[in-house]
């Protein structure tokens, strides 16, 4: 499935078709609801939040990378998260986003799901959702790719909500799943 593609998951399949499926509903969803705007667009707040979609947009696309990098394999960390100052800013992914043009923002999340989708696929065919992932706990119990996805999911769920309420303020575009044809 690539960025611009959306359905649902299946009403009867696999586990992974399920949990997978349930990943590309909310990618798909969270992209519709960030999409299109420009600066001003993507660094709207709310009230006292901090929270902008452009934020947002960094933010998962690090959390991407992290889970299916860093936790699933012990991979590298890669550009623009390997030269972070996260000593200084531990939210820098959030912070730095209004520094970056509405382009280097779709960029970063559109490249990265590229990447987490090839990643995962790889997983996937490689040892199943019982497999052990990289992360461990400190009594050294190893999280398994199922834990990860799920793990995943639970970051979009919460952050897709965030979404709906920072689009709606910006124009009032609302809705649960983008429409059929919509395209990034």
């Amino acid at each position: 499935m690539t960025p611009t593609e959306h359905q649902e998951p299946p009403l009867a399949g696999t586990e992974v078709e399920h949990l997978v499926g349930a990943l590309e509903r909310l990618r798909a969803t969270f992209r519709w609801k960030a999409d299109g705007l420009d600066t001003a667009g993507l660094q709207t707040r709310i009230g006292a939040s901090s929270l902008t979609l452009g934020g947002l947009l960094k933010h998962l696309a690090r959390a991407e990378d992290d889970m299916f990098g860093l936790k699933l394999s012990g991979a590298g960390t890669v550009a623009p998260w390997d030269t972070a100052p996260w000593d200084t800013d531990p939210d820098w992914d959030f912070n730095s986003a209004a520094d970056d043009t509405p382009e280097q923002l779709y960029a970063i999340w559109d490249s990265t799901i590229e990447r987490s989708r090839a990643r995962l696929d790889a997983a996937l065919a490689d040892g199943g959702l019982d497999q052990l992932v990289h992360l461990s706990r400190s009594d050294g119990r190893h999280l398994s790719l199922r834990r990860l996805l799920c793990d995943l999911i639970e970051e979009y769920g919460r952050h897709t909500g965030h979404a709906d309420l920072l689009r709606e303020a910006v124009d009032g575009r609302v809705g649960e799943d983008p429409p059929p044809g919509w395209r990034p």
